[in-house]
């Protein structure tokens, strides 16, 4: 699988579709891989120039020993887009890789076509930290078992849980993979996340997307950025939990596609 030097680090990354098509970016969540991406990559990638990638510190990157920062992930996504030989393209991202997004995006706005933030938050609020306070232990522990316990019923909406229960049981395997050293890297990199007041200064088109259903980063934070980003859209999806690439694809492929068209004329 093809990686690629940046800043010193190794990223790993996956580019596909056609060569003359626009180019959206998709940044994962903070325990996601680009696997998470498969319904988007399928679907997207018969129009679109699919760039996927996995930041420093998530799975087949690089894993350096040091703190992480949103500032130094936006510098690594820049670098990557420049050894690429892309000069601008959509930056999309979920949960953590939408607030990577948001920090690219004030950081880059030469490079930045338009922005789409889904599951995101722009600011750390006492509950949302409560809420995730758990995973953070349960990785300084290197427990899986835990850290899947305290983390999939706020990742997905019931209904959703309901029917897919087995995705559920077989996760802890995939939880056992993660370098948990990294994880709580990245964890402390989201706790550092104070964006709110300087979203104003975007100036890229924005589409803000939000799971009715979230229970950790719903519809309270993305109105919070809706209302700071001059000029942005505000989607709210029925029946979605956080992880809406997984729970409402064809949804937030539509989208997402309908965006990037009409932000590529």
């Amino acid at each position: 699988m093809p990686k690629i030097g940046v800043s010193g680090i190794e990223l790993y990354y996956e580019l596909s579709g056609p060569e003359d098509a626009p180019v959206l970016v998709l940044s994962n969540g903070v325990m996601m891989s680009t696997a998470s991406w498969a319904f988007q990559k399928a679907a997207l990638e018969q129009h679109l120039r699919v760039l996927l990638y996995d930041c420093r510190g998530m799975w087949q990157s690089d894993h350096p020993e040091e703190e992480y920062s949103m500032s130094q992930h936006a510098d690594d996504l820049a670098g990557l887009l420049d050894a690429l030989g892309i000069e601008k393209a959509h930056i999309a991202g979920i949960s953590y890789g939408a607030e990577v997004s948001m920090s690219f995006a004030l950081q880059y706005p030469e490079k930045t076509q338009s922005l789409v933030v889904i599951d995101g938050v722009s600011e750390i609020h006492p509950l949302l930290r409560a809420q995730t306070m758990p995973w953070l232990m349960a990785a300084e522990q290197h427990d899986a078992e835990w850290l899947l316990k305290t983390s999939y019923h706020m990742n997905f909406a019931q209904d959703w849980i309901r029917v897919n229960q087995a995705f559920i049981d077989s996760s802890v395997d995939r939880y056992a993979a993660l370098d948990m050293d990294a994880l709580v890297r990245l964890m402390k990199s989201f706790y550092a996340l104070d964006l709110t007041d300087q979203l104003s200064a975007i100036t890229a088109p924005t589409l803000v997307i939000a799971g009715e259903e979230d229970l950790i980063k719903g519809r309270e934070y993305a109105e919070i950025i809706a209302a700071q980003i001059p000029g942005s859209e505000f989607v709210m999806v029925p029946g979605s939990g956080h992880a809406l690439c997984l729970e409402k694809p064809a949804v937030l492929n539509t989208l997402l596609l309908g965006f990037v068209y009409k932000n590529s004329k």
